[in-house]
């Protein structure tokens, strides 16, 4: 693969401004976007927050073409708005343009999910530890992105928080590390947990209340080619006030829960289900209940450790 310059911190920020204003071609995972933004201001934070990822040159068939442009109000005095397009194509309504990088970055998970069905794409945080990949399957609002966040700046490996990438018939999970969107308590939860971590602004009034993102860690990003063999498979809830709680959940369960928190499941048919089948097969299935990131991070490091001894 060949590549414009190294990363985009190779890049002067105001190349890289210029570049993505005209269309800057950024490998995330294993995809290849051309994004295109034209919103005053919006290039600095994506410097800083994709500032590790791979920038391309022009001299390949991207997978999608990605832009974000600011439009004029439709009478004088209106708020003014963004509007996302893939591939030339508007998927939804203009947005406020205070919401500009939660937009693209809600846009891009879209595009992910419902285009790249040559993968199986789990609804679920992956981390990895020596090798093997912790799968954590959660509805939204079970503190699935401040658990992953927190285990990604205490020694595991972020592959990704919003989308377990699999091939199908294969146990390997392919990084896709990007910004994770922590969301209104969760951010100041996080800020104070891992103080060395670099935030993006808060961003208030979204759809889902005031929204934060937090940069992918470098060698994580670095490490997007390398894959991880399913191990374990955790179902993490968030409850206020909860003790620690980490239990057993049968094989039924746990392919059940996996094939519901799937984008694509029902699309891609029988390798689907084998491949959902041999990921719950293979890994030890529990459900994690939790109040403390602490002690919910300290039980996880046990379960690696538990297969070293």
């Amino acid at each position: 693969m060949s590549f414009l310059a190294g990363t985009v911190s190779a890049l002067a920020p105001d190349v890289f401004a210029e570049r993505l204003r005209e269309g800057l071609g950024l490998h995330i995972g294993p995809f290849d976007f051309r994004l295109r933004v034209r919103v005053p201001g919006l290039a600095r934070t994506l410097y800083s927050l994709y500032g590790a990822h791979p920038v391309l040159d022009d001299e390949r068939v991207f997978h999608g073409h990605v832009s974000l442009d600011a439009v004029r109000p439709r009478w004088p005095g209106s708020p003014r708005r963004v509007r996302f397009r893939v591939d030339g194509r508007r998927p939804h309504e203009d947005r406020p343009i205070g919401h500009a990088l939660a937009v693209l970055e809600w846009g891009l998970n879209l595009v992910i999910a419902l285009r790249f069905h040559g993968w199986l794409l789990l609804h679920a945080a992956v981390l990895e530890r020596d090798g093997r990949a912790l799968v954590m399957p959660a509805m939204p609002g079970h503190g699935k992105t401040t658990l992953c966040a927190a285990l990604a700046h205490r020694g595991w490996r972020l592959l990704s928080d919003e989308f377990g990438v699999v091939r199908p018939g294969s146990t390997d999970f392919v990084p896709l590390p990007r910004p994770m969107p922590l969301k209104n308590e969760s951010i100041d939860v996080l800020r104070a947990f891992a103080p060395q971590a670099w935030f993006g602004p808060r961003i208030e009034g979204t759809m889902k209340g005031t929204i934060s993102h937090l940069r992918a860690p470098a060698e994580s990003v670095a490490r997007a080619n390398e894959t991880a063999r399913a191990a374990w498979v955790v179902f993490p809830r968030w409850s206020a006030g909860a003790g620690l709680s980490l239990e057993p959940v049968s094989l039924q369960d746990a392919f059940f829960s996996l094939a519901t928190n799937a984008f694509n499941y029902e699309l891609i048919g029988e390798p689907a289900f084998e491949t959902v089948k041999s990921i719950a097969g293979e890994s030890q299935r529990l459900r994690l209940r939790y109040s403390s990131l602490d002690e919910a991070v300290a039980a996880l490091d046990a379960l690696r450790e538990a297969v070293d001894a």
